[in-house]
């Protein structure tokens, strides 16, 4: 293909999920297999307001003020972003939008661009599973090595295995209620994107709840189809 016929577009993704779907996880891995880059809401708000664009500044102002960023400036930030050389590749959005009123002035922003959404994939999970999954993390203080009360226990207990140390932490929001309404506020948001996505015929879905190479290989066939 030549590309002389139509002007060719980064594609867009979008992954869609719950706090511990493991968004993160599988955008990083499609970064290193496409050439992506994974854009998630909080990162971008952060390099803007340290690079003082003019959407950093109001965005500063108004987390200063302890108020919400507002889909507009979120809409501008992006709009920077997308404009940056490293996009040229396709972007893999993670956060954003989460409601449909973002999504469709995520439509009109990339309207501009000649572009698309190409994919929006939901990574399916099971609300007790997740609960169990989160809520039983835990860390090493001194390390950072992440374990599980159930699936991945230090191997002698109180100790971690690859500092020794003893000193382990638990974030406070990685309680079964928190996470369980976390899942409840996810749903509630996310169900009008699952249907808006699929009137549009660029909804997938995945099972999240297997292995995570089992789930990276169904991620890449999408991806694969969607950037063909």
């Amino acid at each position: 293909m030549d590309g002389s016929t139509t002007p060719t577009t980064a594609p867009v993704l979008i992954l869609l999920g719950p706090p511990g779907a493991g968004k993160g996880t599988q955008a990083r891995m499609l970064e290193d297999q496409f050439g992506l880059v994974q854009l998630s809401t909080g990162d971008l708000l952060r390099a803007a307001v340290a690079a003082g664009t003019d959407a950093g500044k109001q965005a500063k102002a108004v987390m200063e003020a302890g108020d919400l960023v507002s889909d507009a400036i979120v809409i501008a930030i992006l709009r920077d972003r997308l404009a940056d050389a490293d996009c040229a590749k396709g972007v893999i959005l993670d956060g954003f939008p989460r409601t449909t009123v973002q999504a469709q002035a995520l439509d009109t922003l990339l309207a501009e661009n000649g572009q698309k959404i190409d994919a929006a994939v939901s990574l399916d999970v099971d609300d007790a599973a997740m609960v169990d999954r989160i809520s039983g993390r835990f860390t090493c203080g001194g390390c950072g090595e992440g374990y599980h009360d159930t699936f991945k226990a230090p191997a002698t207990k109180g100790q971690c295995d690859k500092c020794q140390g003893t000193d382990f932490k638990r974030r406070a929001d990685d309680n079964a209620e928190t996470v369980a309404a976390r899942l409840d506020a996810y749903h509630a948001q996310t169900a009008p994107l699952i249907a808006f996505y699929d009137a549009q015929g660029a909804l997938a879905r995945v099972d999240a709840m297997g292995a995570i190479d089992d789930i990276a290989k169904q991620l890449g066939a999408i991806v694969a189809k969607a950037t063909a």
